[in-house]
């Protein structure tokens, strides 16, 4: 059994390829780092570093080569070999990889052979789609049906937190990937073109839109707000967020109000959901991932976007008329959030123009009462942000 993985970076080495390989198949990576391609085709092999208790599990992943992705035809005779598929090259390289993609479609549908499921593993909502009509615009109407009767575009929700690997391990292991030990991996169900493959802790799921948004109104929400708060504490690491009593018991609570809000939406295991949310909390705390404040609150124009974590998970709750506090205090303090260029646009801006306009600008939030409680918050926390939390947790 063959898998080809479309990216051969953290995410590809670090857990999809890692699936494959425990399950039995040989992956063919494709990438265009030449550094890359050739140390995997050099040793056939990789190690991969499990974060446990504070110490680095070594494990390998074996069987493992690598197309060059510039190489149109290798890509293509690979695609057409495959038995499953998987894309983790981030949202702004898809279009690159339309085009190879589509000769893989072309040469498969040439040799006469059966579906191809492709796992798309990107932090997009609706990726899938959005990569099968890149692919579509290079195919002709022939190949367009053979297209679209053979091949599955697989929605995954990626949770597993892959960390910078240290320098002391990557100057012994070039290949080396430090991950989490959390390795589930749930996918759509329902997308599958072909038989569904037996892959190692892959989770098939159907209706999908309750991991897509558990995965962005719990994980990604929590996380940021554990970022924005903790950059008002001065601290550098998630970790050190995490340990913060008060901002512990926040995020708890703004994790709570989203479980409860995402189990009304899809009559889901609120109990469930909440199991959820003490798992993310402990992991959170694993300082070997390293995860930075820095990192995790970045880019506050897309992160306090309309439906992006923490202003889509206030949505949904006010939607099912459920409490938002916790999570509007995450929403302020990221109005405050300005270690990179698009957070210090949007700090300024509602410094000059005041909460509300932020809110309406970045977030699409209007709603009287939010705008109201928020501005609360945002005030407080500028004065200071431990009497702020305080405010919260003691109402």
């Amino acid at each position: 059994m063959k898998a080809v993985m479309y990216g051969a970076g953290n995410i590809g080495r670090g857990f999809i390829a890692q699936l494959f390989n425990l399950s039995g198949y040989e992956t063919c990576f494709v990438d265009v780092n030449m550094d890359v391609v050739n140390k995997l085709n050099e040793d056939g092999k990789y190690p991969l570093f499990i974060t446990d208790k504070g110490e680095y599990i070594k494990t390998e992943v074996d069987r493992v080569r690598c197309a060059n992705g510039n190489d149109l035809e290798a890509v293509a005779r690979e695609i057409a070999e495959a038995d499953i598929m998987a894309t983790a090259v981030g949202v702004n390289i898809l279009k690159f990889i339309a085009k190879p993609i589509s000769e893989g479609v072309k040469a498969r549908m040439k040799a006469g052979r059966g579906p191809l499921d492709i796992i798309v593993c990107e932090n997009k909502i609706d990726a899938n789609i959005y990569l099968h009509d890149l692919i579509a615009e290079n195919l002709n109407d022939e190949e367009k049906a053979y297209f679209d009767a053979n091949f599955g575009f697989v929605e995954a929700s990626i949770g597993r937190m892959v960390p910078k690997t240290p320098d002391s391990i990557s100057a012994e292991y070039p290949l080396a990937v430090c991950v989490e030990k959390f390795c589930t991996l749930p996918v759509d169900r329902e997308a599958f073109k072909g038989e569904i493959p037996d892959i190692k802790n892959m989770l098939p799921y159907a209706p999908f839109e309750l991991f897509i948004q558990r995965k962005l109104y719990m994980h990604n929400m929590s996380h940021a707000l554990c970022a924005y708060l903790g950059n008002l504490k001065g601290y550098d690491y998630i970790w050190e967020a995490a340990a913060d009593l008060r901002i512990r018991f926040i995020a708890l609570g703004a994790l709570t109000q989203s479980a409860q809000s995402l189990a009304k939406e899809h009559n889901a295991d609120v109990a469930d959901l909440n199991d959820h949310s003490f798992d993310l909390l402990t992991r959170y705390d694993n300082k070997l991932l390293g995860d930075t404040v820095a990192r995790v609150g970045n880019d506050t124009k897309r992160k306090l976007s309309p439906v992006d974590r923490l202003p889509g998970a206030i949505k949904l709750a006010k939607k099912q008329g459920l409490p938002v506090n916790y999570m509007v205090m995450g929403l302020a303090a990221g109005l405050l959030f300005d270690r990179d260029d698009s957070s210090k646009e949007i700090c300024e801006y509602t410094k000059e123009n005041g909460v509300d306009a932020a809110l309406a600008k970045y977030s699409e939030i209007t709603d009287e009462d939010i705008v109201a409680l928020c501005t609360e918050y945002y005030h407080a926390l500028t004065k200071d942000a431990d009497s702020a939390m305080d405010l919260l947790i003691h109402a």
